[in-house]
């Protein structure tokens, strides 16, 4: 599977690495949704969680109703309702009141078993969290919640006890160690497969620390080198030119 679709850069010959965290996010997102629970997906920014969380809403059963949501502000309960408004395909306008908006939002969730991936949920406030968890308490709805987010996520949702208790599984994203860069950074991309392991882990201290967003920064320079100078595999001298491009 290529991984263009949701790498940060866009980058040819990319591959999903199946690591042990895609591995256990896989298993965590299957339970979840079999249970029409909630999880808490959290960590750091460039870890891989979205992209191991889009891999594995992929892998789901056919026609599963899965529906992405994502912040980018923090919203409001009336913001969230129009967001899933929108979400959800629903006809006509959105309801003016409150409680009729939540009428519509709940009948149209009661009519099949749905799954929300509430993407970059740091954003989230816990009015806005509540208002997920409201609907999600109401009985006829049929919903799987998965919420995916920075370590403010897991904050925030500490603090609201009526939702963290409700989560059925809490997932943290952490770097790569040294030995799991080894094992998936050759499988990552092309020109990294042949690449001598010190080189692998030259690059890994030097700059990208684990971080598989960095990684992908760190290749496409890498393969831009390789490209000009016509070397055929990696050296350190490529990796310094590449180390001058970053912050």
């Amino acid at each position: 599977m290529t991984a263009a679709t949701y790498q940060y850069v866009d980058l040819p010959d990319a591959s999903v690495v199946t690591t042990r965290a895609l591995l256990t996010a896989r298993e965590n997102i299957s339970d979840t949704v079999a249970a029409r629970a909630m999880m808490c997906i959290h960590g750091g920014a460039g870890f891989g969680k979205t992209l191991a969380v889009n891999t594995c809403l992929r892998a789901l059963e056919p026609g599963e109703d899965v529906r992405k949501i994502t912040f980018r502000a923090r919203p409001t309960a009336r913001a969230v309702r129009y967001e899933l408004f929108t979400a959800l395909d629903l006809a006509g306008e959105p309801p003016r009141h409150p409680s009729e908006f939540d009428r519509l939002l709940k009948t149209a969730l009661a009519e099949r078993p749905r799954t929300f991936l509430v993407d970059e949920a740091q954003w989230l406030n816990g009015e806005a969290f509540e208002y997920f968890r409201y609907l999600w308490d109401e009985p006829a709805t049929q919903l799987a919640i998965i919420f995916v987010g920075g370590e403010g996520c897991h904050t925030v949702l500490r603090r609201e006890p009526m939702l963290s208790s409700r989560i059925f599984i809490w997932q943290h994203f952490t770097r790569l160690t040294p030995s799991e860069v080894l094992e998936a950074i050759p499988l990552f991309h092309p020109i990294w497969a042949d690449a001598d392991p010190d080189d692998i882990t030259f690059a890994d201290s030097h700059a990208a620390h684990g971080n598989f967003r960095a990684w992908a920064q760190l290749t496409a320079h890498t393969r831009t080198a390789l490209a000009r100078t016509g070397r055929p595999r990696v050296d350190q001298e490529l990796l310094r030119w590449a180390f001058s491009r970053l912050a």
